[in-house]
Formats: structure tokens, sequence, C-alpha cells
């Protein structure tokens, strides 16, 4: 078959600005010399670093990464490279690595139990052989941490240098080890106002979220990748598969035809992006390598790590059943299996081998003749050259594997078909290369009989077909090789030296009033009533810099004013302020309005409810008040009096001395007999009492609506802060939430994310659209009715005046409808 022409040389692939990769394991090994007890490099061979290293090299970036052994002190400096090293990390100075140092025993908890014992099976759709342990989930967050902290570090070094062109540093983050990282590198260097773009690729599959949803820490895992700005797969499914794990459980507005998802206000692009491999060297390879197969007999070629996931006992069977329902292909093939050692010390791979040597041992004493045997195992590591003849001399390639991020062995057997006539190509549809290799013949390796057929059908193909099939593979595979590969994720970071086509849509239209059409309109309906609960700062007011600068927009307090007259919608705002303050912040008449998380609630009719309170927090408020301000009021810091609760703000205090600040807070809080609860950039001091806005909410609903509220109307709650989480667990299942959040890793009840006050105000006037479209109706529930229905009485105590008797107050406002949403707070909320 003749050889394809390369196209020219290759011109060089070059991005913009400085690259720094940030993986699991560093381009190359160190190995301490036996005799010297000096470290020494040991080259990694990989399509990766092939393409990336050249990158990093060129643009005098980065590798992240661990060294592959512990090293007793941590401060032991890389040796340089070889000077006679040629691989493609020969040029990776010393000084442009960062290595990660970890105990080894959290390093083997991060790598053995998260990693390869929880993400590898479930990512491969095998959730039965995943073991979820929270110390495990431990371990890889302080890992991950690890990295991100020397990544920020990596950053600061590139900060020194001048950056190229004045562009910044793209930091590419590799693979499921590493997938909570990219959100903190981006915390951090905002934190310190260093300008970089984030990227994600994933070189294993990702799963469905009927699979993904098992995984207990599930949304801690899509934010910490959404803290990129660039995410990549290897094919179109798996983008698919995780754009609808973020909608589904974040709760993100996604745009599936672009491959967008809407985080915290930022647009992050979601691209497959199909590794390659080597092409060139591979054919270089396979016309220098030395003939290792003495046999007339044509061989069928297995090339695996020896790992549940490749399918390789099915494979087996395929092949002994070939040979049951084909005799005719007895000592006319052989099946040449190469298993790689992988995991040795784990009892499931254990079990795995010898499983393999078993089958392998009965297949071949069923059907072995004096002068042939069916199968040759080995199980060992095989070098590049001789793994290239076996590629370039197979009549067939089994690449099977019962689930497979993309597997390069089917492009390398490709690479390898210089022969005439070529070999065939059988391929699974459950690895990523089955979605691009479209004239492999495709075998579902669960179906023995059928995998049997397809295997014959490769044995018999005529040669002709053979290679047709065979040159549209190279044509397509030498096209898009690993360079290619590097090239396109350039491109998709608009970050390739060259001028680039259009890389399309890459940032999401704002929220409009029609994207929540299909959310709510049918969740409301045309006949129910709608109870609007919102939170305040950071969800109708933009968070400020001091409480009384947060003001509600006048377009937002317009449509509020307008909801609140409309006969069908009752609204309630839910807040952390003062209730007082929440009032006189909105100024709309004829709603009710919660302070303090509900401690305090001011009804429509001006009836007013206070939760009781222990009387010996009293005075202790005002100890407490007094110790706050005295010990941490400084540095911009300062203390918000709310009457049932205290506030203790740092937002204008400097990022560096907010954790000293805040560490003693929470003692003086403790100390006081109050609880600590956090908020956005404050902590707030409240009284031990089982009262939050959750159980606030249910009490202004069953007020408004009677003890059946939750058949007689719809809920919608919005809420931006942890205080928020309270009412959506508790209206869970019952109202349409939403959670306005930032892009920093936020875990949410809510079944919606919005990202801003603005997107509240579009659902506000979705609302508006809504119910001004319905025709008025007689029996609409009236304020009266709403006290006729209501059958519990008030208790209202004055918080001021703990001795006053109890006393009754009259049912409250009109029946409205809520929804679910997430509420949120600002300092105060």
């Amino acid at each position: 078959m003749s050889e394809f022409k390369n196209s020219g040389s290759r011109s060089a692939c070059n991005s913009k600005g400085s690259m720094i990769v940030v993986s699991n394991r560093l381009p190359f090994v160190l190995k301490r010399n036996e005799k010297t007890g000096e470290l020494e490099r040991k080259a990694s061979a990989g399509g990766l670093v092939t393409a990336v290293a050249p990158v990093v090299i060129r643009g005098s970036g980065i590798w992240v990464g661990w060294p592959g052994i512990h090293l007793d002190n941590p401060n032991e400096e890389i040796p340089e490279s070889d000077p006679n090293d040629k691989a493609p990390t020969a040029g990776l100075r010393s000084n442009k690595i960062v290595a990660i140092h970890a105990e080894s025993k959290l390093f083997d908890s991060y790598y053995n139990g998260c990693c390869n014992g929880t993400f590898w099976p479930l990512f491969h759709s095998m959730p039965d052989r995943a073991t979820f342990i929270a110390d495990h989930w431990r371990a890889y967050i302080k890992i991950n941490e690890e990295f991100a902290e020397k990544t920020v570090h990596a950053l600061k070094l590139l900060k020194q240098t001048d950056q190229k062109n004045g562009s910044p540093p793209i930091v590419w983050v590799h693979d499921y080890h590493l997938m909570l990282a990219a959100n903190w590198i981006r915390q951090r260097a905002e934190e310190d106002e260093i300008k970089c773009k984030l990227a994600f690729f994933l070189h294993i599959p990702f799963p469905p979220w009927d699979i993904f949803r098992l995984f207990p820490w599930s949304d801690e895992v899509l934010q910490g990748i959404l803290g990129c700005d660039m995410v990549g797969f290897h094919i179109a499914d798996y983008c698919l598969n995780f754009i609808d794990c973020c909608q589904r459980n974040l709760g993100c507005r996604v745009d599936r035809k672009n491959l967008l998802v809407e985080l915290g206000g930022r647009t992050i692009c979601v691209r497959p992006l199909p590794i390659g491999v080597p092409f060139d060297r591979f054919v270089t390879l396979a016309q220098n390598a030395k003939a290792v197969l003495s046999t007339s007999q044509k061989v069928i070629l297995g090339v695996d790590r020896l790992d549940y996931t490749k399918g390789l006992v099915h494979r087996l069977k395929a092949f002994e059943r070939l040979l049951e329902q084909h005799p005719e292909h007895i000592e006319k093939v052989i099946l040449l299996q190469i298993s790689v050692p992988s995991r040795t010390d784990v009892k499931e791979y254990q079990d795995l081998k010898e499983e393999m040597d078993q089958l392998v041992g009965r297949i071949n004493g069923r059907f072995t003749t004096p002068n042939w045997s069916p199968i040759r195992y080995i199980y060992g590591c095989v070098g590049q050259d001789e793994l290239a003849a076996f590629y370039r001399d197979a009549a067939v390639a089994l690449v099977t594997p019962l689930r497979d991020g993309m597997n390069l062995v089917a492009k390398e057997f490709v690479a390898c078909q210089i022969n005439t006539p070529p070999g065939v190509l059988i391929v699974s549809p459950f690895a990523g290369a089955g979605e691009m290799m479209h004239e492999a013949l495709i075998c579902n390796p669960y179906e023995l009989d059928d995998a049997a057929e397809v295997i014959h059908r490769a044995l018999i193909m005529p040669e002709d077909e053979r290679t047709v099939r065979m040159n549209h593979l190279r044509r397509r595979e030498q096209l898009n090789d690993v360079d290619s590969w590097m090239k396109n994720f350039l491109k998709a970071m608009d970050s390739l030296e060259e001028e680039a086509d259009d890389i399309g849509a890459t940032s999401m239209q704002p929220v409009t009033i029609d994207d929540f059409d299909e959310y709510l309109s049918k969740y409301i309906g045309y006949t129910q009533k709608l109870a609007l609960l919102l939170d305040y700062d950071g969800t109708l007011a933009p968070i400020a810099p001091h409480p009384d600068l947060a003001t509600l927009p006048l377009e937002t307090k317009h449509t509020l004013q307008r909801l609140s007259n409309m006969s069908d919608v009752y609204i309630a705002i839910v807040s952390g302020r003062n209730v007082n303050n929440v009032k006189e912040m909105v100024g709309i008449e004829g709603i009710t309005y919660a302070g303090n998380h509900g401690l305090e609630i001011l009804h429509p009719d001006g009836s007013k409810f206070v939760h009781p309170m222990p009387m010996e927090l009293q005075d202790k408020v005002v100890d407490l008040l007094k110790a706050l301000q005295e010990q941490v009021c400084r540095d911009g810091a300062w203390v918000e009096n709310k009457g049932a609760l205290l506030t203790f703000h740092f937002r204008e205090t400097p990022v560096a001395k907010r954790a000293a600040l805040a560490d003693t807070a929470r003692r003086l809080i403790t100390e006081a007999g109050f609880t600590p609860a956090p908020a956005h950039c404050a902590i707030e001091a409240r009284p031990p009492v089982q009262w939050n806005k959750g159980r606030a909410s249910i009490y202004i609903l069953r007020t408004a609506f009677g003890l059946d509220w939750s058949e007689r109307i719809r809920i919608i709650y919005a809420g931006d802060d942890v205080t928020d989480e309270d009412a959506m667990l508790a209206l869970k299942g019952m109202a349409a939430t939403f959670r306005i959040a930032s892009s920093n890793i936020t875990k949410t009840s809510a079944e919606r994310r919005l990202s801003s006050t603005d997107s509240v105000l579009a659902m506000l006037k979705w609302v508006e659209r809504h119910f001004s479209r319905r025709k008025p109706r007689a029996n609409s529930l009236t304020y009266k009715s709403a006290r006729m229905a209501r059958d519990t009485l008030q208790m209202h105590v004055s918080y001021q005046l703990p001795t006053r008797s109890p006393k009754n107050t009259p049912p409250r406002t009109p029946d409205k409808f809520s929804d679910k949403s997430n509420s949120s707070g600002s300092e105060s909320s």
C-alpha cells in the first residue's frame, strides 16, 4: 500500500501566551540512581507529552505535576535532562518544573482511593465497581488544593518574566485527578490580580447524568471543572453528557447547540477535541521495525492495559466462539494478546489476571493441535519498535473495550498499516475511537456471537475492501494527528499564534424573559396563585460594600410594585436585615417583610411576629457587641447591630487579614453562646433557637393561605447565600427554587442557578407577563377569605418586652403562590 505523503513539514504550533500544564504526573519520572544516589529523569512516552511539551518549551512555560517519587527532602532539586536525551521533554529545564510533594499516605488515598477507586470505574459507567469513601474524597480535595497552590506559584514565576506578546498565560489542567483545582486557581489568581486563561481536558469518558449523580459530591466536581474558561472532551457525546449534568445537577443555564454553560455570570465553552497520535512517528517506526512474527497464520492483535474496562475476558470468549462457529479458521489464525500489567497491588486486578490466565489456558487446551495454539498471551511491557512491528504485520486489530475515552491503540495500528494489502480494524462502539473511525468494523463486545461474526468478516474481507477502508482511516488519522489536536485546543482558547478560523459562539446571550418559559410555565399553570419569596441583598439588590448602599434598582422596584397589585401574586421579602430596615429599603406597601432570617415578620396588615428569645441572651447581645467592637473592629471591619442578630462585616478588610479576624470573631461569638454563621464577607451571631428562613417561609405561607397552603398555591423562592438554603431545603419538592450564585464552588438545594440580580429581574418580569395574560377571576382569593381559611392562632411576642403576654393576631394577607428558588443574602442576608 502506497504511503501517504506528508503534506509538507507542518508548521510548529505556537501559543500567543505562555502555557502552564497541570497534570497528575510530570512529563517524566524521577528515579534515584542506585550507585550514585542522584536523581535522574526517565522519559515518559505518550501523545500528550509529544504534543504539549514542545509548546510549553517554546513559550517558556511551566509544567506542574507529581514527579513519580516521594522525596524525603521536598527541596531536592529536579535534575536537568541528559545531554543525549532526544525525548520531547529534553528542553524542559528544571527551573520550568514545579513539583508536587505530598505525604505518601495522603497521596495514596487521593490516587488509589478516589481517582482509581471511584472516578475511574464511575466515569467508565461501571458504578458497581466504584467505592464512595469520605476520607478518600477529603484526600482528593487536599491534593487538588496543593496543585492549585503550586499552579498559582507557577503563575507568579511567569509574571516575573515578560509575558509573551502581553497575552495572559494559559493554565491547562488535565484529567480526572484534578477536577477541583481550576476553581481554586481562578479564585487565588483573581485575589492576587494575576490574569490567565484556564482550560481543562478529560482524557476518559464523561458519564451520563444518571451515573454521574451517584457520586455524593458531584456538584463540587462540576463546579470545579467549570472554574475554567474552556472544557474539552474527546467526543461530542461526552460534551453533551457534561452539559446535561451541569443543567440537571447544578441548575445552570446551558446552550446545547453552541455547547455553552453559564455559571456565576461566566460562560464556559465546552468543546469536542478528539486526541490523535504522532502519526508520522509511528509510520517511521513501522518502516524501520524488524519482523517479530514468524508465522504463516493470520494474526489477530490485541494490545491493552490489564484493566476491567478493556473487555479482555469478553474478547477471549468471542475468539473462542469464532473457533466454535467457524472451524475453518483453526490452524489458520492466532490471537496475539498483549496485556500490560496495571495496578498489580490491587486485588481486583489480581483477580482479573488470574481469570485471564485460566481462560487462555482453557481455550488453548481445548483447541491446540500438535502444530498450532490459538492464543499467544504476553503479560508484560513491549517496546515501541516491537509494538510497531506487531501493528504493521497484524491482519486484524481488536480494539473492543467495554468503555474507553478514546483508545489510541486503534490510531497507532492504523498509522503502522504500511503493508499491502493492509489489515482490518475492529473497534467497539463504546470507545471514543468508535465515534470517529467510521470505516472500521464495529463490534459490540457484550454480544459474543455477533463479535465472533465480525472477526470472521474481517478475516475473509476482500483485499480491495480492506484497502479502501484503511486508506480512508489513514488519511483521517494523519490529518487529525496529535499536533492537530494541540492546534485545535489553542484555537478553542483563542490563543493560536497563526490566524484561525471562526471559533464559534463563546458567550451565552443575557438571560431573557423567555428563558423561564420551559421551567416555570408548566409548574405555575394558568389557574394557580403564586407566592414569591425573595431574599434582598444579592437577589433583588446587588451586593454593596456597605448594607446602606445596597439600594433596590428602580426597574426591580417598579416590577415588584406592579406584581404586588396583582390579585393572584403574593410577595414576601425574607432577609437577614432588620425587618424595619428591609421594609425601608424595598419601600412597597401591602407585602410581607421578614427580617433577621425570619425572627421578625411584619404582615401586610401591620401585625408583627417576633420569635421568642431566651431571656439570658438579652444581656449577652450587648456584651458580645462590645467584645467584637474592641477585638476585631479594625482594618475596615465593623459590627452591625440588627437587634436580634449581630453581624461582623469584613468585606473592606484586606484579603490577607480576613482569616485571622474571622477566626477571632467566630471564637467570641461561640463563647457568648451564639452560633457563628457565614454570610457574604461577614459572620452572623445567631441566637441558639430552632428558627431559620425555612421555618419562617413555611410560617408565612401557612399564615397567608391556611394549613393546606401546599395544595392551593405555587411558590418561587430566590436567594443567594447559605441562609437561603434552609428555605430551599424546607420547600424542596414544593417550590421552584433559584440560587443566585457566583462561580465559586457552591453546594445548593436549588433547582436552578441564576447569575445575577439582573437575572432575578428577568424572572420577575416573566411572572408579570404570565399573570397579566390571565383573565380576571371573580373568585380570586382575598385577604378576607385568607383570614377565614386560616385556623391557627398567631403568637406575637415582643423581643424587647419578653414579659408581655402573647397576643393573638388576625390572620394575614391574600393568598399567593411560591416557587422554588435559591435565596441569597448580602453581608447581612
